[in-house]
């Protein structure tokens, strides 16, 4: 590259252009990105268009349906990058320099966390004001992929994953307990054996899901399978077939207080159940964090903490001795 084609780019390229390009590329299409950045489609596509120009080469092209970086593409999008994670440690490096917990929190999270992580998120919040969250919540397949692409600080699961090299916190308990419509007749049993449930229509998450994986490994330590009736894409979809009696399903308590309290779904009686897995924050190993995603990730230790002091006490209290 000249002296004059590089002081070009200086001059004409801007953060913004490669914050676009970046996010087109790793949401592979300007829809995506568009929504992402809340900007308009048209905006999107014509400031990538001028960063090309710019640079004097295509950057994307399309095979099929799907949208690549071109060889140039490649090294732009590699380079906004670095630049752009440059700019965000820059601007966390200058908050832990004031000894203020300021600026974005990137967080993640798997569907099922969705029901309790924005509390947290709100009660860390109100200690530190000066900090903005930004709350991803997806399916799992997708946090490992947003995990290896470092597009956030922490990121919050039920299932650890082993093919990563991982720094993994547990905070919280996750209780995981099999449920129905309350007019089922399992409802009736006592100590129902995983056999007599494997006989049940099943309802389950995709496959690669945290929680299936958890109860498929306890039947196959069994011996047993279950089969699934139908597969669905979210805790919720699964709460709503569960009430309609289109079968059984094994959920987070997390997920169930306002079913419970509403008499909507009940709780069976199997068992092995309820199944006590954790949920953790994760980071890949090695990866500093920056002063809010240290903050945080040492709050929800300590609301962990707190979590399990408050449960002993009751365990230990006079009426539940009593019981």
């Amino acid at each position: 590259m000249t002296f004059s084609t590089a002081e070009n780019l200086i001059r004409h390229v801007t953060l913004r252009q490669l914050q676009i390009f970046e996010a087109v590329v790793r949401l592979e299409g300007y829809t995506r990105a568009a929504e992402a950045l809340h900007l308009t489609q048209p905006t999107v596509s014509m400031q990538v268009k001028k960063l090309g120009e710019t640079i004097g080469h295509s950057l994307l092209e399309k095979v099929g349906k799907r949208l690549y970086p071109t060889p140039v593409g490649e090294e732009v999008h590699a380079s906004a990058r670095n630049i752009l994670s440059a700019m965000v440690a820059l601007g966390e490096s200058a908050a832990a320099l004031e000894g203020v917990v300021k600026g974005p929190l990137r967080i993640a999270v798997i569907t099922t966390a969705k029901y309790f992580m924005p509390h947290l998120l709100g009660a860390f919040i109100k200690e530190y004001p000066e900090v903005t969250p930004m709350l991803k919540v997806t399916n799992r397949s997708r946090v490992l992929e947003r995990l290896k692409s470092k597009e956030d600080d922490l990121l919050i699961m039920g299932l650890v994953p082993v093919e990563l090299e991982v720094e993994a916190y547990p905070f919280i308990d996750n209780e995981l307990v099999v449920v129905a419509n309350p007019n089922h007749p399992l409802t009736e049993g006592h100590s129902i054996t995983l056999r007599q449930l494997s006989e049940e229509r099943f309802l389950v998450r995709e496959a690669g899901s945290g929680t299936r994986l958890a109860v498929e490994r306890l039947f196959a330590e069994q011996g047993l399978a279950i089969q699934p009736y139908m597969e669905l894409g979210s805790s919720e979809a699964i709460k709503q077939a569960v009430m309609a009696g289109l079968g059984i399903s094994v959920l987070s308590r997390h997920n169930l207080r306002l079913e419970l309290a509403g008499d909507h779904v009940a709780i069976l009686d199997v068992e092995g159940f309820p199944l006590f897995r954790r949920w953790y924050a994760v980071h890949l190993k090695g990866r500093k964090l920056s002063l809010v995603s240290q903050t945080f990730l040492d709050f929800l230790l300590r609301q962990g903490r707190e979590m399990e002091r408050l449960a002993m006490g009751v365990m230990d209290s006079p009426e539940s001795r009593g019981r």
